[in-house]
């Protein structure tokens, strides 16, 4: 039996109740943001060494969500669909246990895996009682309290730029494969929009363009945190610039780090759906 189908609800004291306790908290703020998880990125901010465990803490969410479904006798969306692999966007096969009428999810093809997918993660977005089920359970909403944190980018003011950033930005318009191009392709740095904003550098695949913002060893924590909403703007920035060529609006943007992301960061990063690109070490000179 599928190990989402066994696990019990969260109100027991095994770990992965314990952990399905925590990550709910997490899991509403991303319905109430709109935005999906990685696996990789809730194991991160629950402090799981290995994301394969996620499946009986969302199992055991999942349970918990169909009891209360039958107490309240209204269907409660499956919220553990916002959490998905980082290479197919889906959510795990177990999923399908707790999605009405798709008990062979597993066995459909991709496609219509996502438009199911899809549809349920609208009718999670929509939910409004989600503030409701936490307190049903005893729990706690996730702490949300980055005014510090906002304030501090929304003063930082970026001087001249450094070699170490010039550097970092010129080893990834070189190195596709970091973005998962084919190589070949070779970036665009400070790629100008009629907006008036630069982009460090821009990808233009086949299929979508992919802005890179890079901050390197000496971006403080404020500046990354304005990294965070440089994505966000390049990502509408790009689409409504290809719409306005007539080209297919499809964009990603990523935050390239020369160190690692502070963990405080981790939860603001995951809110606003960023993704994160880390470690991106820059060939010592010759």
């Amino acid at each position: 039996m599928e190990t989402a189908q066994i696990a019990r609800p969260i109100d027991g004291d095994k770990l992965y109740q314990q952990r399905a306790r925590a990550a709910l908290p997490i899991l509403v703020r991303q319905a109430q943001a709109g935005s999906t998880l990685q696996y990789g990125e809730l194991a991160t901010e629950l402090g799981m060494p290995n994301p394969r465990n996620l499946n009986a803490v969302l199992g055991s969410i999942g349970q918990s969500l169909k009891r209360l479904s039958k107490q309240w006798h209204e269907e409660i969306p499956p919220i553990q669909c916002l959490v998905v692999n980082k290479h197919t966007g889906l959510p795990g096969e177990g999923v399908g246990w707790f999605i009405s009428d798709t008990v062979n999810f597993r066995r459909l093809p991709k496609a219509q895996q996502r438009r199911i997918v899809g549809f349920e993660l609208s009718r999670v977005f929509a939910f409004s009682r989600w503030p409701e089920i936490l307190d049903a359970l005893g729990l706690e909403p996730a702490a949300i309290e980055f005014r510090k944190l906002l304030a501090q980018a929304s003063r930082f003011r970026a001087g001249p730029e450094s070699d170490e950033h010039r550097r970092l930005k010129e080893h990834v318009a070189r190195s596709p494969q970091l973005l998962q191009l084919p190589t070949g392709i070779t970036g665009q740095m400070e790629y100008a929009l009629p907006s008036g904003d630069s982009i460090d550098v821009l990808f233009k695949g086949r299929h979508e363009w992919i802005a890179a913002e890079v901050k390197s060893r000496l971006s403080p924590e404020s500046d990354i945190v304005r990294g965070f909403f440089q994505c966000v703007k390049y990502r509408a920035l790009i689409e409504a610039y290809q719409a306005s060529q007539g080209l297919p609006a499809c964009a990603r943007a990523v935050l390239v780090l020369e160190t690692v992301l502070p963990n405080r960061l981790l939860p603001l990063k995951n809110l606003l759906g960023v993704e994160l690109l880390e470690r991106v070490g820059v060939p010592a000179l010759t």
